[in-house]
């Protein structure tokens, strides 16, 4: 049987179409030497019957994308899980380690804008990770989340390991453990920079003035349920565009999984998405918008005895097997950083163009001290959800500080009438397969539309270098499409790049060539490719 999935590896690597085999596909294969407890790597081929096997296709300056794929826990040697982990985080620490020094030289300034905040973070990111590695070493037999939490702290380790043996044979120094854990927790430094700030200027100063959201996001049901139609636009620095779509096909033993294969948007150094955007082998689909925290008191519950957003998304996501266990197992050691809406969609409980059963949609919602979730399933059920950065849960929203705002500043921090919200509602109905779905998610009209009155950030995908007043090389870069049986088949369309909808000007680095972009594209103009793994096993 492993000469014929050779075979078959072999033809989809000669007979695939040019927009996955062009540019630089770099392939490997790793064994574990039990004796020697040692990785042996194997550059240049796909051996189906390693440890682990993948390539990167380096198409990122052609195409917005690069395509990561990484297989574990198929070959002969005997193996733990934990080392199926740490063996697929070597592997994809190898295949993308000169990515991962090109992102971290963009992202640090963007992730520690104030010198003085590094060595708080150092120290809370250190014994976080002290304390999380201590857990599962008391816990791991007897619960599944401490289990499976040290089956990431491994692929962590494993990431760090490869990407620095990579360093070594180029002469390159490697990147330290604290820089791929802080890459790692690049969405939880949002609220952390906040919560440490040494002088308590950040966190105790009144409440801010608007700024800019982090993400739009749209489940549609058709009016027949013929479809459902799920996609997501990210918000952050441009200078994060080093981007890498991953599929991950892990065999796990561990009866507590729900799935080892999932396919997401990501980055350089990332064992998460951070948009967030994912297809599980569980049936579930995730995303997310991120949620501002005005209330600077909540961030005095923060402590390092907890873990941070992206490792329980990682724990909810290889062990739930429907939205409310996925929002119970992410609801626990809560850190209060990164805190967002996530919607979660199980495809098990929608019958295309028959029902959608309750629990097909559950939204959770995170603050530091409290997660709350509920099934949302009745209004996908009456068309769409939307979601742009305000809580949707009424103690979330208070608790937040978002009535103070809204009384401040306006309709910009109503849930029901901000500008987003009010664009969706009027927009939706014409969202009828995904053509129309990728036009409403790269909508921007700033000029004529009367809800955007005149701001280019005030619409569904923002461009802040287009502002006439501070403008910066941040907004909407991406935009992330799928459907129903797409997502079933691991599949989805992916842009990376700012909105140049309504004849738009494409982004240029030109005006901001201050701003870190190392091995980014200078001009932005792609379009949507499609997203699959080539190599998933039945």
């Amino acid at each position: 049987m492993a000469s014929v999935w050779r075979i078959y590896v072999f033809l989809l690597f000669i007979l695939a179409p040019s927009s996955v085999c062009a540019d630089r596909m770099t392939t490997a294969t790793v064994y574990w030497d039990p004796g020697q407890k040692a990785v042996i790597l194997k550059e240049g081929v796909v051996e189906t019957e390693g440890d682990a096997y993948g390539y990167l296709n380096d198409t990122l300056l052609r195409t917005g994308w690069s395509v990561l794929e990484v297989h574990a826990g198929y070959g002969q040697t005997p193996r733990t899980d934990e080392l199926t982990f740490f063996l697929a985080g070597y592997l994809e620490g190898f295949l993308s380690a000169q990515q991962m020094m090109d992102h971290y030289t963009n992202m640090y300034p963007q992730m520690i804008r104030d010198p003085s905040l590094l060595g708080p973070i150092q120290t809370f990111i250190q014994q976080q990770d002290a304390w999380t590695r201590e857990q599962v070493k008391l816990n791991k037999d007897s619960d599944p989340l401490w289990r499976h939490a040290g089956f990431i702290t491994a692929q962590l380790d494993g990431l760090q390991a490869g990407a620095a043996d990579w360093a070594k044979k180029q002469g390159k120094k490697p990147l330290s453990l604290f820089a791929v854990q802080l890459l790692n927790a690049d969405g939880d430094l949002l609220d952390l920079s906040r919560a440490l700030d040494p002088d308590s200027i950040l966190r105790h100063r009144p409440l801010k003035s608007p700024g800019m959201g982090h993400c739009s996001a749209l489940i549609k049901m058709l009016p027949g349920y013929e479809n459902l139609l799920f996609a997501h636009s990210s918000w952050y620095t441009y200078a994060a565009t080093l981007r890498i779509y991953k599929h991950w096909d892990f065999k796990i033993s561990d009866p507590d999984t729900a799935t080892g294969k999932v396919s997401f948007s990501s980055y350089p150094g990332y064992l998460v998405s951070l948009d967030d955007f994912y297809l599980l082998g569980s049936g579930l689909m995730m995303t997310q918008t991120t949620n501002s925290i005005f209330n600077s008191s909540l961030y005095d519950l923060i402590t390092p005895k907890s873990l941070l957003a992206w490792q329980r998304v990682r724990l909810a996501n290889g062990l739930a097997r429907d939205g409310e266990e996925w929002a119970k197992t992410f609801s626990l050691y809560n850190s209060g950083t990164y805190n967002n809406q996530y919607m979660v969609l199980d495809r098990s409980k929608v019958k295309l163009n028959v029902s959608v059963s309750d629990g097909a949609l559950t939204v959770v919602e995170q603050i530091p001290g409290l997660v709350e979730y509920s099934d949302q399933t009745q209004a996908l059920r009456q068309g769409f959800w939307p979601s742009y950065n305000i809580p949707f849960h009424e103690k979330i929203y208070r608790l937040s500080g978002y009535v103070q705002m809204w009384e401040q500043h306006g309709d910009a921090f109503s849930y029901d009438l901000c500008p987003r919200a009010k664009i969706f509602r009027r927009d939706q109905g014409n969202v009828k397969d995904l053509d129309s779905l990728k036009y409403i998610m790269r909508f921007n009209d700033y000029k004529k539309d009367p809800y955007s009155k005149g701001n280019p950030c005030n619409t569904i995908c923002c461009r802040g270098d287009l502002m006439a007043e501070r403008a910066s090389p941040d907004g909407c870069y991406d935009t992330k499409v799928t459907d129903f049986l797409m997502a079933e088949k691991f599949s989805a369309e992916a842009l990376n790049g700012p909105t140049t909808q309504g004849g738009l000007p494409p982004f240029t680095w030109g005006n901001f060539s201050s701003i870190s972009h190392q091995g980014l594209p200078l001009y932005y103009n792609f379009t949507f490719i499609k997203m699959f793994p080539l190599l998933f096993r039945p």
